[in-house]
C-alpha cells in the first residue's frame, strides 16, 4: 500500500514538474511557439522509462544539456508495470543477507537462460556494472532492500523494496523524482517523436509531434530508448506466427515505433524473432510477479496436479502452462507465501485470488479435484522436507504449503518481453547494417536486442535499463561536446 500511494502520489508530481518545467524552458529561452521546448539541446532521449530516465541523469550528471520525449501521457514506460525485482550482484543487500554471489556466476545463469546466443560482451557488461546499478538507484532513494530469487538465478539476487512490493513503481519514480524534480530535466509528454534525423551519416535531432504540431529538434547526441513491440501483436506475430492473438502484459505504448525509425537511418537489428511470453498472466487481466513463484508458490492444472519446475525458465513454463486444458494453470500458495510478498495483497484487493480453507475447499473452488489438490501439497511438502523435488527437480523450495488459509490465481501465457532490438556494442553506440557504430546515436533497453538471447532470465531487464541506460547517458554526453 505505501509503495502503491507513493507511485499516484508521484504520477500526480510527474504532471505538476513537467508542467513546470516546459514553462520555464518557454520564458525566454528560445522556445519553439507554443512548445514547451527549444529548437536544441545537447543530447536528446527518446523515451521515458527506466532506460530513457537512468540516460537522463548519466548525461546530466557529465554535464550536457538535456531533453527527453516520451509518447504517452505519462513516463515511465513498462517499468511503471514491472513487479519482480532487479538482478544486481555483490550488493550491500546481499552481504546483509549472507548471499555469496559474484559477477561470473550473474554471468553464467545469463548466458545459460539465454541458450547462449546471448553477446557475452553485453552480459558482462551487464554483470559486472549490476552491482553498481543498485547503489546508484540507492543513492538517489530507492529502496531495494529485499533480496530473493526469480527462475534462472543459481542464488536470491532479486533486489526489490521492503516486504516484497512491486519494485517497478519504486524505480519509475524515484528516477522521475531525481530527473524532474532534483535535476530540472524536462520531461515532455504526449511528445511522439516520428522519425530520427541524421547529417554526413550522424544522428542528430529529431521530429516530434506535439500539440498536432511538427517539430525539428537538433542534437550532438540522441538515445533511442523506447522500449520493445510487446503490444504490437502484428508486429510480435510477424516473426513468430505462434503468437497471434496474444495477450500482452505491456503497457499500451511498447509498439516498437522505434525499431521502424533505428532501420531508417541504417541500424542493424538482432534476435527479432526472439519473444518471450510470462507464464503468469490473469487472463484479462494483469500480470502476476515471478515472486509469488520464487516464494514457494506450486502450478497446478484445474484439477490439482502439479505438472512443471516453477522455477524452470519462462519458456519452460511457459510451454507446460499451453499444455494443459485451456491453455490455463493454477498459482496455487498458502498464508505463508501470501504473508512473505506484498505484491500479494494487490491481487486479493482486486479479486483475483480464489480461497479456501483447506486444500480440498480450495480445490473445489477451482472447479479440480479435494483429494488430488491434497495429494499434489503433501507431495510437494515431503520434498521441501527433504530437500529434493524427485518429481521435476525444483531447487529452490524455500517453505513448505502447510498454512491455511489457501489460495490459487488462474494465470496463462502472455507476450512480456522482445529481446530482440536494435544492435549496439558495449558503449551503446548503435550498430548500422555495415557493421560500423552510427556516430552520435545511442540506444538503452528493451528497444535494443543481444543482451538476453533465447529467453530473458526474469529481473535482468531492470539491471539492463538501469546499466544501459546510463552507459548511453555518459556515452552521448561525451559525444555531444
Amino acid at each position: 500500500m505505501r509503495n502503491q500511494r507513493k507511485f499516484l502520489a508521484g504520477l500526480l508530481v510527474l504532471v505538476l514538474a513537467t508542467g513546470f518545467i516546459a514553462l520555464s524552458c518557454a520564458g525566454g529561452r528560445a522556445a519553439q511557439g507554443d512548445a514547451p521546448f527549444r529548437s536544441s539541446y545537447d543530447v536528446v532521449i527518446i523515451g521515458s522509462g527506466g532506460a530513457g530516465l537512468s540516460a537522463a541523469a548519466a548525461a546530466r550528471e557529465a554535464g550536457a544539456d538535456v531533453i527527453v520525449f516520451e509518447k504517452m501521457a505519462i513516463a515511465g514506460g513498462n517499468t511503471n508495470m514491472a513487479t519482480g525485482g532487479i538482478n544486481a550482484t555483490q550488493t550491500v543487500f546481499q552481504e546483509r543477507a549472507g548471499i555469496t554471489d559474484s559477477p561470473n556466476l550473474f554471468f553464467q545463469d545469463t548466458m545459460r537462460g539465454g541458450y547462449d546466443i546471448n553477446n557475452p560482451d553485453l552480459v558482462r557488461v551487464l554483470s559486472r556494472q549490476s552491482g553498481p546499478a543498485v547503489a546508484w538507484l540507492t543513492s538517489i532513494g530507492a529502496d531495494l532492500s529485499d533480496v530473493g530469487r526469480l527462475a534462472g538465478a543459481s542464488v536470491n539476487r532479486s533486489h526489490r523494496p521492503s516486504g516484497g512490493e512491486m519494485v517497478g513503481p519504486e524505480i519509475s519514480m524515484t528516477l522521475q523524482r531525481h530527473v524532474i524534480e532534483v535535476m530540472q530535466i524536462p520531461v515532455i509528454t504526449e511528445a511522439l517523436v516520428t522519425s530520427i534525423t541524421t547529417q554526413g551519416g550522424r544522428a542528430n535531432g529529431v521530429v516530434v509531434r506535439y500539440n498536432n504540431r511538427n517539430f525539428t529538434v537538433t542534437a550532438n547526441a540522441v538515445i533511442l530508448a523506447s522500449g520493445g513491440f510487446g503490444a504490437n501483436n502484428d508486429m510480435a506475430a510477424s516473426y513468430d506466427p505462434s503468437l497471434r492473438g496474444f495477450a500482452t502484459t505491456n503497457h499500451p505504448g511498447a509498439t516498437g515505433d522505434g525499431i521502424e525509425m533505428a532501420e531508417r537511418v541504417g541500424a542493424a537489428l538482432v534476435d527479432m524473432e526472439q519473444i518471450q511470453t510470462h507464464p503468469t498472466h490473469a487472463p484479462g487481466r494483469e500480470m502476476i510477479t515471478e515472486a509469488v513463484r520464487g516464494n514457494g508458490a506450486i502450478l497446478t492444472s484445474r484439477s490439482g496436479q502439479r505438472f512443471v519446475d516453477e522455477m524452470a525458465t519462462r519458456d519452460v513454463v511457459s510451454a507446460a502452462i499451453l499444455a494443459q486444458e485451456g491453455g490455463v494453470a493454477y498459482l496455487v500458495f498458502d498464508d505463508s507465501v501470501r504473508r512473505s510478498l506484498g505484491a500479494i495483497e494487490g491481487y486479493v484487493r482486486r479479486g483475483i485470488v480464489i480461497e479456501g480453507a483447506t486444500p480440498e475447499a480450495l480445490a473445489a473452488a477451482m472447479g479440480g479435484q479435494g483429494a488430488l489438490m491434497i495429494q499434489t501439497i503433501t507431495r510437494y511438502n515431503q520434498a521441501v522436507a527433504s530437500g529434493n523435488d524427485t518429481e521435476f527437480g525444483r531447487a529452490d523450495m524455500p517453505r513448505s504449503l502447510s498454512v491455511a488459509p489457501y489460495y490459487a490465481i488462474e494465470i496463462t501465457p502472455a507476450i512480456h518481453h522482445t529481446m530482440g532490438g536494435v544492435k549496439i556494442d558495449t558503449e551503446a553506440r548503435v550498430i548500422s547494417t555495415t557493421g560500423n557504430p552510427i556516430p552520435g546515436f545511442f540506444a538503452a533497453g528493451e528497444i535494443t536486442g543481444g543482451v538476453h538471447g533465447g529467453n530473458r532470465l526474469g529481473g535482468n531487464a531492470l539491471a539492463d535499463i538501469i546499466v544501459f541506460g546510463r552507459i548511453a547517458g555518459a556515452n552521448a554526453a561525451a559525444a555531444a561536446r
